[in-house]
């Protein structure tokens, strides 16, 4: 049995294909992702359909070398931190940045239900204008 730790884990540390197939497998129908205020996709996403629309389909078109590279995971029962930092530069400015991300999950019968992101927004705007 995976632990919610590495399911979490996977999603992270592999190349961006393999993360996306195990974010896919592991992401319950009726996901509740919620993006932080301030975030240039800010708010919460319903469902895998709007937040591949409403994220990810956004990050890889607006970015270049987009990344979320994570450096610890606490677990404690149904949840999962990830903390990290995300690096990329914005296609519109040509600007890069780098800002410290925590996530937070909550597992549900072995699918993630919900994700609420915490980010330095400020290093993420500063990449924006």
């Amino acid at each position: 049995m995976t632990s919610h730790r590495d399911l979490i884990r996977r999603t992270y540390e592999g190349s961006s294909e393999e993360n996306g197939r195990n974010l896919l497998a592991v992401l319950h129908p009726d996901v509740e992702w919620t993006e932080a205020e301030g975030f240039p996709y800010a708010g919460t996403y319903v469902g895998v359909d709007a937040l591949m629309a409403g994220v990810f389909a956004r990050l890889a078109s607006e970015w270049i070398g987009y990344r979320a590279e994570v450096h610890t995971y606490l677990a404690d029962g149904d949840r999962v931190a990830a903390f990290g930092v995300y690096s990329g530069t914005y296609k519109a400015t040509g600007k890069t940045m780098r800002a410290a991300f925590a996530h937070l999950y909550e597992i549900q019968d072995g699918k993630i239900r919900r994700m609420t992101q915490y980010v330095d927004t400020v290093m993420v705007g500063k990449a924006l204008s």
